[in-house]
């Protein structure tokens, strides 16, 4: 009975919220969550690839490196975590004493997805003499989950890997046909492409890099107008911390919509019942926590 009345209690705060939301404005709603965010001592955090309502309102918006050292060094009690689910586990597992809240909880990645932990615990075991026996200068690196972010970095650094074969979905949509396409049409315009293209895109690109960098190089460019190869929401940071300069999206072969529908899952909305019902949260086995915590905060530290 208890655990049905607070069932009935959050559902009841949960349509009280909707309700809200569907008599406020847009900007009523942006305001209602910041306020909501002081109330809660929440800070909000937004992938570059969210809507642009969620960039404008949130606290810090980056990749997802750049938002775990955000989440890292929070005094904050609560994280409202705009982005995918992945994210927000990352910064319940270096934050277990803080709630994560997650504005929709199927907000996935193709990338996670194609790497399941039973299928990648198999790899494990039968590569075991390679990857734990084997001295480390000697020994090939596992990179997981993406096929192309990990021929980049091979790329870069010339050392031997295996590579998961997993792809995100939106980044290989780009294709070379497509960029040449718009390259013909700007010809002036150097290319910026996210290294989790294909190959043959990487290629054709001025600079590939990480959504992060694209901001620095953008802004040190000489060029007037700059062709953005990456989700589109990456366009929405761009033109508002460099408006002297035209951003051109990068198609597909189809169109100009290299959306991720995952990281468009979260809306204001949906951000504002979430803290205000405190819902979904992300809540992780310490068993499972205490193992991940260390390998994360050695990334942020080698990171630095």
């Amino acid at each position: 009975m208890v655990a049905a009345s607070v069932n009935l209690q959050r559902d009841v705060a949960s349509n009280l919220g909707r309700a809200a939301v569907s008599k406020r404005s847009r900007g009523d709603l942006a305001k209602a969550l910041r306020d909501l965010a002081t109330e809660r001592n929440a800070v909000i955090l937004a992938h570059n690839y969210q809507v642009p309502e969620l960039q404008e309102v949130a606290d810090f918006v980056g990749d997802s490196l750049g938002l775990s050292y955000q989440a890292a060094k929070t005094d904050a009690d609560v994280i409202l975590f705009c982005g995918v689910h992945f994210m927000a586990e990352t910064a319940k597992i270096i934050n277990p004493g803080k709630r994560v809240i997650l504005p929709d909880l199927d907000a996935g990645c193709s990338l996670s997805e194609s790497c399941p932990p039973e299928k990648l615990a198999e790899f494990l075991i039968k590569r075991a003499d390679k990857i734990v026996r084997a001295a480390p200068e000697d020994r090939n690196i596992l990179f997981v989950p993406d096929q192309n972010l990990g021929a980049w970095v091979m790329e870069r650094t010339g050392r031997k890997m295996d590579l998961w074969q997993g792809t995100c979905y939106v980044h290989v949509e780009f294709t070379a046909r497509s960029i040449n396409r718009i390259r013909d049409e700007y010809p002036d315009a150097p290319v910026v492409a996210h290294p989790e293209c294909t190959y043959a895109v990487r290629m054709l690109a001025d600079e590939v890099c990480s959504t992060e960098k694209m901001i620095a190089f953008c802004k040190n460019s000489p060029a007037r107008e700059i062709i953005i190869v990456t989700e589109a929401g990456m366009l929405h940071r761009l033109k508002k911390e460099i408006p002297d300069k035209t951003f051109i999206p990068g198609p597909t072969d189809n169109c100009f919509c290299g959306e991720c529908r995952f990281m468009k899952m979260n809306t204001l909305e949906k951000a504002y019942n979430a803290l205000l019902t405190m819902e979904p949260e992300i809540a992780l086995p310490e068993s499972i926590r205490k193992r991940a915590e260390l390998p994360i905060l050695r990334m942020l530290e080698l990171s630095k």
